[in-house]
């Protein structure tokens, strides 16, 4: 697994739909609020992670057959760098009043993506479709926004799949540029829980850019450490599982250390015991 973490470097979209506080007296609409947030890459190497939305849509579930079932969510513009975004933080990208009812699918339109290095080098990536058509980013199971209360959905962006590294960043070569393959995964607040801790060294410093990451079925759930050695993993389906924590960056390489048994419950913050890593 340490080898792979040197490539791996996770964003998190955040579109929250919030919920459980009376917004509106219409039972027929209720409130969507969107909202982005990010886990940080390795800054060692990346100062920036930009990318541009100009349309966010939502489809309605057993929507009636006459017209689009896509409602379309805001079709202003917006430009983030996601490293500002981190551990928890987030920006409001869109507020709106929608029908009441299920909803299955989201389609997010973005118009260009790029990557700056903490050299100045900026790579321009290419948007396959997704300023065309939109990344289709499906409901399973699809939320219900309730008539007269909002609703809380969380479009997790996974850069570990989404922005692969030509090249390996820790050789002479370095990186020679990045594809763009954007994979969002779509959590229910309303089952997801969240996890935060501390990395710290042999001798209870902290460390800054330890990676802690879950896997799951197929899925990766990853973070990076602040300065401060604090992390979050933040929107998790609720359940058991292993985490684990290590950190290979250009400047230290550290052991691999797993803590298992980790419970994630829905709506809740769960803090965890320091981890320790010893550098090799």
């Amino acid at each position: 697994m340490p080898g792979k973490i040197v490539s791996v470097f996770l964003v998190m979209l955040f579109l929250v739909i919030f919920g459980c506080e009376k917004s509106v007296d219409n039972a027929d609409t209720g409130i969507l609020s969107i909202k982005l947030t990010d886990t940080p890459f390795p800054i060692d190497l990346i100062s920036e992670a930009n990318v541009t939305i100009n349309k966010i849509e939502v489809r309605k579930a057993q929507a009636e057959s006459e017209g689009s079932p896509f409602l379309v969510l805001s079709e202003d513009e917006f430009s983030y760098n996601l490293l500002d975004l981190q551990n928890g933080l987030t920006a409001d990208l869109v507020k709106i009043e929608v029908p009441a009812g299920d909803y299955d699918l989201l389609r997010l339109y973005v118009a260009s993506a790029d990557i700056k290095l903490k050299d100045e080098t900026v790579y321009n990536l290419k948007v396959p479709s997704g300023d065309a058509t939109g990344i289709k980013i499906f409901i399973d199971p699809s939320i219900r926004v309730v008539g007269g209360l909002t609703t809380d959905l969380v479009l997790d962006f996974d850069v570990s799949q989404s922005f692969v590294v030509q090249g390996n960043p820790y050789t002479p070569a370095g990186i020679n540029g990045f594809i763009f393959k954007p994979v969002i995964r779509a959590a229910d607040m309303s089952i997801s829980g969240s996890l935060k801790g501390r990395v710290i060294d042999s001798g209870e410093n902290a460390l800054e850019n330890a990676n802690v990451w879950i896997e799951d079925n197929g899925m990766m759930y990853s973070t990076f450490s602040d300065d401060e050695g604090l992390y979050m993993l933040a929107n998790l389906p609720e359940g058991t599982y292993a985490l684990n924590a290590t950190k290979n960056t250009s400047g230290a390489q550290y052991d691999t250390v797993m803590v298992e048994n980790v419970e994630v419950v829905a709506g809740n913050v769960i803090q965890l015991d320091d981890i320790v890593l010893t550098q090799q």
